[in-house]
């Protein structure tokens, strides 16, 4: 069943944590939602996702929930990294309001505004990646030229999370279980992405 849940972040104010809680409650209360969590901090934005909690919103959200928050700047310390994170939910089918900026934002939704704020979103968020990876290629290309060995030997594979984990995930992907199910149904942690990567750089799906 598809669930609301609520994120609050305020740098350091109670009063505006507490301030949120209660636009997000009238905005439910007028819309008649029933919002299943609040997941509050007060932490400044420049800290990591995991220390914002942001970490623990993805895993929460599945497709066909939907996440209320009071207004964009609440997700993120930049623009881009607020794009990015809308970008991501919306690929996960995961409704998300605003309710400050009256936005309502959801990829299957039919009504002009949201196909435009959609689209426009996923745009900003692809150029954001494209301007990363740019930047990137430039840092390693200079490296080369100085001489400086790059990368990791050939087929090192990192530790992972997922690593005690290896033999059930095998089994349920033998047992034709998708990967999202594993990571949300089953796991319970990590992310259906991050695990998706783990089972590709591995080759564990079934041939």
């Amino acid at each position: 069943m598809s669930k609301i849940l609520a994120y609050l972040r305020t740098s350091t104010d109670k009063q505006d944590l507490d301030n949120q809680r209660l636009q997000i409650l009238e905005y439910a209360r007028t819309h008649q939602l029933t919002i299943e969590d609040f997941i509050a901090i007060r932490i400044s934005s420049r800290k990591t996702s995991k220390e914002r909690r942001l970490d623990e919103l993805l895993e929460r959200l599945v497709g066909g929930d939907t996440l209320l928050v009071t207004e964009l700047s609440r997700l993120g310390r930049s623009t881009g990294q607020v794009i990015s994170l809308i970008d991501e939910l919306l690929q996960q089918d995961i409704r998300i309001i605003v309710i400050k900026q009256q936005l309502i934002l959801d990829r299957n939704q039919n009504d002009l505004q949201s196909l435009t704020m959609v689209t426009l979103l996923s745009l900003f968020a692809q150029m954001e990646r494209m301007m990363i990876s740019r930047r990137t290629k430039e840092a390693l290309a200079t490296k080369k030229a100085q001489g400086i060995k790059l990368g990791k030997p050939i087929g090192t594979i990192q530790e992972s999370i997922y690593d005690k984990d290896h033999d059930r995930i095998v089994e349920l992907l033998e047992l034709g279980v998708s990967i999202r199910h594993i990571a949300t149904h089953h796991l319970e942690y990590g992310s259906p992405s991050s695990l998706h990567y783990y089972v590709t750089t591995r080759d564990l799906k079934p041939s």
